[in-house]
């Protein structure tokens, strides 16, 4: 459910902020609720720090069963330097 929220900002961080809204097609409201939600959002010593947007992005693709990243990997990279 969404909540009005009102807050006092610098008025050159609230065009600089737009202006990256706006370049990166996201609204201001979804910019600052990622980052509230990056920053409360409790980490799990044994994973690595995801995004928001990485988390609104995971599973859509659908990779077969026994793909290797670190494979996959290795021959990107041995193709970019051969």
């Amino acid at each position: 459910m969404a909540t009005k929220l009102t807050l006092s900002l610098n008025q050159d961080v609230i065009d600089r902020a737009k202006a990256y809204a706006k370049k990166n097609r996201v609204s201001l409201s979804l910019l600052v609720e990622n980052y509230f939600r990056f920053i409360t959002e409790k980490e799990s010593k044994d994973q690595k720090v995801i995004t928001p947007l990485v988390s609104e992005l995971s599973g859509i693709i659908d990779l077969p069963d026994d793909f290797d990243l670190n494979d996959e990997y290795r021959k990107h990279i041995a193709e970019k330097y051969s």
